[in-house]
């Protein structure tokens, strides 16, 4: 099985760290078979699963339900829960509790975005055991900030800053860091700089590993699609021709035919 150490172990033998988020029990079990490292239970199901614009609206039961899909059909993957937006914002107390109840509901470890703002958090939680993965650059809990989704760290002075935020995570015991939407370069430097792995989303190929959002990868969400997502697979286009297929027999009176009855 894959532990939190492992992380670190990846980053030191220089092999490759690879995450993919999934939602429930069924792709949880596609995605270990598939021999994937790690699961991340991204709050990104507010988005592709939920139909919303953003992860705002996403709550920590929401969370937590999902969570409780893929770590109970799951047996090798490394569980991430996702901590959804005010559940640690408000501070370290709310945040010690709600880290808590994803540990509870399975997942191994817990991811936050954020640098300087949340370190106190994270202190917290790595004091009582909890392992927690960051997050910095483009973080879409701050979308709203941001004014939409849009490349961070290309200024210097921002640069500079994201550089900051990584080091602190690691200072305040985080195991990784997810990088995402960064400059490949920028994220080149802050790889070369840390001790703990860096996975990589829209930060080129420099990273210690990388993540991509199940449905963009095996494409079927294409509502939006950003620069760094490759489709491996056009299953959206798959399911249509299925359903169309589906929907022309049963008009037809061709199915179900003799094989799909009980005679």
């Amino acid at each position: 099985m894959m532990t939190v150490p492992d992380l670190q172990r990846y980053k030191r033998e220089g092999r490759k760290v690879v995450m993919v988020t999934a939602y429930d029990a069924l792709f949880a079990r596609i995605v270990e078979q598939a021999g994937i490292d790690t699961i991340l239970v991204g709050d990104s199901l507010g988005v592709v699963v939920q139909g919303k614009l953003n992860t705002l609206s996403v709550t920590m039961g929401q969370m937590l339900y999902h969570t409780r899909l893929v770590a109970g059909a799951t047996q090798k993957s490394l569980v991430i829960g996702d901590m959804p937006f005010m559940s640690y914002q408000a501070g370290k107390e709310e945040a010690l509790r709600n880290a808590g109840r994803f540990l509870k509901a399975g997942a191994h470890a817990v991811k936050l975005e954020g640098g300087s703002a949340i370190i106190d958090c994270v202190e917290a939680m790595t004091q009582v055991g909890i392992p927690v993965i960051g997050h910095v650059g483009m973080t879409p809990q701050s979308v709203s900030q941001y004014g939409g989704y849009r490349v961070q760290g290309k200024e210097q002075q921002h640069a500079t800053q994201l550089v900051a935020d990584a080091k602190a995570l690691e200072q305040a015991g985080a195991q990784a860091i997810v990088l995402e939407a960064i400059p490949a370069s920028l994220a080149k430097v802050m790889t070369e700089q840390l001790t703990i792995p860096t996975i990589g989303i829209g930060a080129g190929p420099h990273c210690d590993g990388q993540v991509l959002v199940l449905y963009d990868l095996l494409g079927l969400f294409d509502d939006f699609v950003p620069k760094f997502v490759k489709p491996y697979a056009h299953l959206k286009v798959d399911a249509l021709q299925a359903l169309h297929r589906y929907k022309e027999e049963v008009e037809q009176g061709t199915f179900p035919s003799d094989s799909e009855s009980y005679l």
